[in-house]
């Protein structure tokens, strides 16, 4: 058995399956929704997030946007996000990066899909399985955690061919991938079986009893999803190529 390939074939399937990974959870664009309702307000200190401008600029009380049109939102773990655009947008489309709006207001979302409560508890807007859906928050960062974790012993591991290091590595690889597929899996359980219509409009929703709510699952997910068989795989690799290892000692 070559060693050599089968390390650089796992390699590789770890690096794109972390790669994933990191961009399914810096990204924002895990649901995708648009909705007819009209200007989304917001009660609460949100940022107006310029396109070609890192620095955001924070903007007191009630933000509203445009003009009655088709509001658009994005979501992930860092922001919730809502801009305007024309009637006859997809979703899809309009949230590329070559197609954004030259601004669009965007509060933290740290507990997406959490949904946030202003003023009094329990809020009108609170949903039953906010602590269902509290575990997506923990398992997304420890998914993240054991990614980075199973690379950096492997790294430390490929110098020394160290076979207790690349089955350390591998295992730490096989946890990423498994939290990741419950992530995802969690994810899909929450947009097919809850409200996510009432989760979109919140308070809105009681001023526009016949909108319409498009619900989409954004290029996040689908990030993420593509990451799980190679993180996987690279991780049954490297327990493999340390198994070997151990053998020839």
């Amino acid at each position: 058995m070559r060693v050599g390939a089968v390390a650089l074939a796992a390699g590789m399937f770890g690096g794109l399956g972390t790669l994933c990974f990191l961009l399914a959870f810096g990204t924002d664009y895990w649901l995708l929704a648009s909705d007819n309702c009209g200007p989304h307000t917001w009660q609460s200190k949100p940022t107006l997030r310029e396109e070609n401008d890192t620095n955001g600029t924070e903007v007191e009380g009630l933000v509203t946007i445009g003009p009655p049109s088709l509001t658009l939102h994005h979501e992930g773990f860092f922001w919730r996000c809502v801009f305007e655009a024309e009637p006859t947008a997809h979703a899809v489309l309009a949230t590329l990066f070559t197609n954004q709006p030259e601004s669009k207001v965007c509060i933290h979302g740290y507990l997406f899909p959490l949904p946030i409560a202003v003023g009094q508890v329990p809020h009108p807007s609170y949903d039953a399985t906010a602590v269902f859906r509290g575990f997506w928050t923990l398992l997304i960062i420890l998914g993240v955690v054991s990614a980075l974790t199973g690379g950096f012993l492997l790294l430390c591991g490929v110098p020394f061919l160290s076979h207790r290091l690349y089955r350390l590595g591998g295992a730490f690889l096989i946890a990423a991938a498994c939290l990741f597929l419950v992530v995802v899996a969690l994810y899909v359980l929450w947009v097919e079986l809850v409200d996510v219509k009432s989760y979109i409009l919140q308070e809105r929703g009681e001023s526009c009893p016949g909108v319409q709510v498009s619900v989409l699952y954004g290029w996040s997910f689908m990030v993420a999803a593509a990451g799980v068989p190679l993180e996987l795989v690279s991780g049954m690799l490297f327990m493999l190529v340390g198994y070997v290892l151990r053998a020839r000692k």
